[in-house]
């Protein structure tokens, strides 16, 4: 960890300092936030979505101060996949009043090495902590917000400062509770406020709760009721696009799933603007079923899709045939439901969007692709005539 100065202050990382979560765990070296609550992690049942919700996407401390000096110990368990290159080490974005001010990466820590592609095995090696430090923040009373690395788990040892911390009460803008695949983690993306709901969260005026993950947005049970039990005044779905490429159901069960989905969240939310997103435009996946694959025919990682397009006659699911369901499905229970909306994906990311920010790896959108979708989102839900229009700190 970097050395500190003398005049530091010390202040324990509690709850009223972190935003983001829906849960923390006490660890050997600090404290771990997670975004699936202890009793949903422990009805996980593979590694891919465990790594996944205790990756802070999202997660954010924030408090006020005068500081001039902020250094962030971290413990950050980093993802490297055996015989390719380590990805650089994940950001931290520090936000005075809103903006981003600076940024800062932690170096060593623990390495979880993928040793198979397909089923995610994986071996950890430990590492020591680190120290995100920021230097030259204006010396004037400040809100300041840290945003944890959206891909690295990261478990919080210190906060020091060189002047005085206070928590900043939650309050004043809407919650925003968003549920979604890889892209949603921000898969891609160069740094945690660069994240498409991020910055839809930013241009919305509203707080984010994001529970993006990667590889599992699969309609799990346990997902929906952590999702009802979660104070929310906005809440939205993207669902499809790893039904279809982990391959795990068909047609036959993904209505009554998404209905299962939706009947839970309204158990605690029943009149929560609510809106549900069908899968962005994936042209490997449209008309074609999965299983998704790893492709390195080129040289370099891209995914295809696997399956059969014949097979869709027997009810295996593509792209457009989950879009088709989640329309006629909300179209029927808008019937009952006044604060049920449905948005196409291709809305977000399409085909001219595609034509002009191409999917590197065919799935995952890069940093220019992450702003458009969340420039498209802002536009369409928090913009006027949006179902997530108007309210307190909303777009008007």
């Amino acid at each position: 960890m970097t050395p500190t100065g003398p005049d530091r202050i010390t202040t324990p990382v509690t709850a009223d300092l972190l935003r983001g979560h829906l849960d923390l765990e006490r660890t050997a070296h600090g404290l771990l936030p997670h975004r699936l609550p202890a009793r949903a992690r422990r009805q996980i049942p593979d590694d891919q979505l465990a790594v996944a919700e205790a990756q802070p996407s999202g997660v954010r401390l924030v408090f006020r101060t005068r500081a001039t000096v902020v250094e962030l110990d971290t413990l950050p368990t980093k993802r490297v996949y055996r015989g390719f290159p380590a990805p650089p080490d994940g950001v931290y974005d520090l936000l005075v009043d809103g903006a981003l001010a600076a940024q800062a990466t932690v170096a060593g820590g623990n390495v979880r090495t993928i040793t198979d592609m397909f089923t995610q095995a994986a071996e950890v090696t430990e590492g020591p902590a680190g120290t995100a430090r920021f230097t030259g923040l204006p010396a004037r009373d400040k809100e300041v917000q840290i945003w944890l690395p959206h891909a690295e788990i990261t478990e919080l040892i210190a906060l020091r400062t060189d002047a005085p911390v206070e928590p900043v009460p939650a309050g004043g803008r809407r919650v925003w509770l968003h549920h979604g695949s890889s892209i949603s983690h921000g898969s891609n993306a160069a740094h945690p406020t660069a994240i498409w709901p991020a910055l839809a969260a930013a241009r919305g005026g509203v707080e984010l709760v994001n529970l993006g993950f990667s590889g599992s947005a699969l309609l799990d049970p346990f997902t929906a009721r952590a999702m009802r039990d979660t104070p929310a005044d906005l809440i939205s779905l993207k669902i499809g696009i790893n039904v279809v490429n982990a391959d795990v159901m068909r047609l036959r069960a993904f209505g009554p799933a998404v209905h299962g989905f939706l009947d839970t969240i309204r158990e605690g939310h029943p009149a929560t603007p609510l809106l549900v997103v069908s899968p962005l435009l994936c042209p490997v996946q449209e008309d074609t079923p999965g299983p998704l694959a790893p492709d390195f025919s080129a040289g370099t990682l891209r995914f295809k899709a696997t399956g059969d397009p014949a097979e869709r006659a027997a009810g295996r699911l593509t792209l457009n045939v989950i879009r088709d369901e989640l329309a006629r499905i909300v179209e029927a229970r808008a019937a009952d439901d006044p604060h049920l909306y449905h948005l196409d994906g291709r809305d977000l990311y399409g085909e001219e969007d595609h034509a002009e920010f191409p999917l590197p790896d065919g799935v995952h959108p890069d940093p220019a692709g992450h702003r458009r979708i969340g420039e498209n989102f802002a536009r369409r839900v928090f913009g006027a005539g949006g179902p997530f229009a108007g309210g307190p700190g909303g777009a008007v």
